[in-house]
């Protein structure tokens, strides 16, 4: 087992035998996730009877470059796992085969499950989701992380509760060791920042407020601002191309439009940062405010957007370059320093 009060281990190596191991603590249950290296299960303390999401990453499979991110994503979770707003790593079991990360466990689903689920939806509840997902992103911009891969199937909530949302996910998180020291193109598709498509060849934590800008234009409109099939996407975000369309905006507060547009600047300078969101007028108005907002009609367009999720992650390969595509045969233009 790896403390999570230390940092992990520079090497990621294997574990001696006489090492505690995960299966003499947890029992695994059922599968909850799947990604590229990884699998995620629901897991069992077996003393506590405490439930935690359990990241299972099969250490065979995994490209050196695949190792180093991983060792950046441990990283980068006991960083900032007291952030109320992130999910909480309870600590990491590094054995010969694989590597059992021991997560917080989110009962309430992703967020844009959840909206669909909810019969009344109003921009107030929208304006609270928005809120705590950019006081998550402060608070790892205080300590120079960068997600880098900010979407709404990384964003889980606590059961019972319609707001009360948490990123999940930092595999292509990386620490900013000094300004646009990042070169490494990773992302998704319809989500990634234009500096990163552009190689400028560097880029920094802004990054993550257009990703940010993305979401909030999804959980007001309903509908993501870019849109379309491979370059067209990537022309709209090199250009910022997006509209607020009357049919779904014309209800919306002008506030809440101000700030996507400062989110969604091209020019990562002149983009506002998540301090600068946070006390805009629209994230600080109260419920008497945006309460009697209601947006339920445009929430009728996510149906859509959740039917479209497994083609959208079918086609990170096309947007996606970065080491954790490496033995998939991605093209990898840059490396992160």
């Amino acid at each position: 087992m790896i403390d999570t009060s230390n940092n992990v281990t520079e090497s990621m190596g294997v574990i001696p035998d006489d090492e505690e191991m995960f299966a003499d603590y947890y029992q695994m249950g059922e599968q909850i996730g799947i990604g590229t290296f990884s699998v995620v299960h629901e897991a069992m303390h077996k003393e506590t009877k405490e439930i935690y999401a359990v990241k299972r990453v099969a250490r065979n499979d995994l490209h050196p470059s695949d190792a180093v991110a991983l060792h950046d994503e441990i990283a980068a979770l006991q960083q900032v796992s007291e952030c109320p707003h992130i999910v909480r790593i309870h600590e990491v079991y590094d054995e010969p085969d694989y590597t059992f990360l021991v997560l917080e466990c989110m009962k309430g689903g992703d967020l844009i499950d959840r909206i669909i689920e909810k019969r009344h939806y109003t921009e107030y509840d929208a304006k609270e989701v928005s809120r705590k997902l950019l006081m998550a992103v402060e608070y790892c911009h205080n300590k120079k992380i960068a997600n880098r891969n900010l979407k709404p199937e990384n964003l889980l909530l606590k059961a019972g509760s319609d707001t009360d949302v948490k990123i999940s996910d930092f595999g292509y998180a990386k620490t900013v060791a000094f300004p646009n020291c990042l070169r490494t193109q990773c992302g998704t598709e319809g989500y990634v920042a234009p500096e990163i498509l552009e190689h400028r060849p560097a880029y920094d934590i802004p990054c993550d407020l257009w990703s940010l800008g993305v979401i909030i234009y999804i959980v007001l409109g309903g509908y993501r601002p870019f849109r379309g099939e491979g370059e067209e996407v990537m022309r709209q975000i090199r250009y910022g191309e997006f509209k607020f369309h009357k049919r779904y905006w014309g209800h919306v507060s002008e506030d809440a439009k101000a700030l996507i547009a400062r989110m969604l600047t091209v020019d990562p300078e002149k983009r506002i940062t998540a301090k600068e969101a946070l006390s805009s007028p629209w994230i600080t108005a109260g419920q008497q405010d945006l309460g009697s907002n209601e947006l339920s009609n445009n929430m009728l367009n996510l149906e859509a957007l959740k039917d479209a999720k497994p083609a959208v992650k079918g086609q990170e390969t096309t947007v996606v370059a970065s080491n954790k595509l490496q033995s998939l045969g991605g093209l990898r233009a840059y490396q992160d320093f």
